[in-house]
């Protein structure tokens, strides 16, 4: 809001001018979530701790050690949705279309995740597989026709290819099914992943931060024609949503960290899982999110393989699945699981950036 009612101010005072950079309104979307955050999360907590007093929020399927942890509340995403969600409408251009389809998916998911959360609370029973999933195949494909029947859209049922200039693959009807795969994957992975204090907010810094890079990179037409890489008209946008997402994650890393306050949750989880898909699909950047969302990936992939050698063997690959069970099962501490994962999440982050110069 602030960009339309300061933005046309510039004609009268040079001081407003610098309201139309981009590179100034990311900052300070990325400060204001983290102070929206860092504000509105003590008192979030005490109503969470009050609504959801003596309910079990540990999941089922987890170490024994975790049920020391029963009485800390979830639905902590709803902090993290907040500060996102009012940093974005303060700081970016509303009329583009691209931070629509972002805001909109942040808050379809985590109207998912909120439902899913407020059913294990309630009756103890989260939303069926089925059910959760038909909404988020539901939600996708309706935000994807958005991305789809804009008017300069030619590029969007295209796939760039990493590490080759201008290679640009059309999968055209095929592009549906494949964007619905990576924005559900993620959303799900994300899920999967949130087992461990500050486990998964942490990668959601790294991934915000590395496609808030490549946001403005794509929507740029000199720097996506000098690391000849697809240029997406008004992309660039979804950097201040990027910088949004860096400072409410960090701000809710706040009380998420070990020993955490407050879980985030299905509410936050399948929102922040479902925003790093789309934002991926958004900036044409696919194949890149198995190595930007990298942690993610490998902690759904260590489930898929658990569960599969068990049905077709009948033994387990893993102590416990997801993976960071499986080193928690070993000795190791829940910090030294978090901190080293996140360091290899950070690896991931910079490899994946630095095919954009590869080309």
């Amino acid at each position: 809001m602030l960009y339309h009612f300061l933005v046309p101010l510039a004609s009268d005072h040079i001081v407003f001018n610098v309201f139309r950079y981009l590179t100034f309104r990311s900052f300070m979307a990325l400060i204001s979530a983290l102070v929206i955050s860092l504000v509105i999360g003590p008192w979030l907590i005490r109503r969470l701790q009050r609504m959801q007093y003596g309910a079990d929020t540990v999941r089922e399927d987890t170490p024994e050690r975790h049920r020391g942890k029963k009485g800390t509340p979830t639905m902590g995403g709803v902090v993290i949705l907040t500060a996102i969600l009012s940093s974005t409408f303060l700081w970016a251009n509303l009329a583009n279309r691209y931070v629509w389809v972002a805001i909109l998916s942040l808050t379809a998911f985590g109207l998912i995740g909120m439902w899913d959360d407020w059913s294990k609370i309630r009756r103890r029973r989260g939303l069926s597989a089925r059910l959760k999933f038909g909404l988020q195949a539901l939600v996708t494909v309706l935000l994807l026709q958005i991305v789809y029947w804009q008017p300069d859209a030619s590029w969007a049922t295209s796939l760039a290819i990493p590490f080759f200039k201008g290679w640009l693959v059309e999968l055209g009807w095929w592009w549906f099914l494949f964007a619905m795969l990576v924005v559900i994957g993620a959303s799900n992975a994300v899920n999967l992943t949130d087992g461990l204090d500050g486990l998964a907010i942490g990668p959601i810094v790294m991934a915000g931060g590395a496609f808030g890079i490549i946001a403005y990179l794509t929507g740029n037409f000199r720097a996506a024609d000098y690391l000849r890489i697809l240029n997406v008209k008004g992309a660039g946008e979804l950097a201040v949503f990027c910088a949004a997402l860096i400072g409410a994650a960090v701000g809710f890393l706040w009380f998420n960290c070990h020993p955490a306050e407050v879980f985030m949750g299905d509410a936050g989880s399948l929102a922040l899982g479902g925003s790093i898909g789309m934002l991926a699909v958004l900036t044409k950047a696919e194949l890149l999110l198995p190595l930007i969302g990298g942690l993610y990936v490998v902690e759904a992939a260590s489930v898929i393989i658990q569960v599969a050698s068990f049905k077709l063997t009948g033994r387990r690959v893993f102590r416990m699945a997801p993976l960071h069970h499986h080193y928690e099962l070993s000795g190791w501490a829940e910090p030294k699981i978090v901190v080293r994962f996140w360091i290899v999440s950070f690896a991931l982050a910079l490899l994946a950036l630095t095919t954009l110069k590869l080309r």
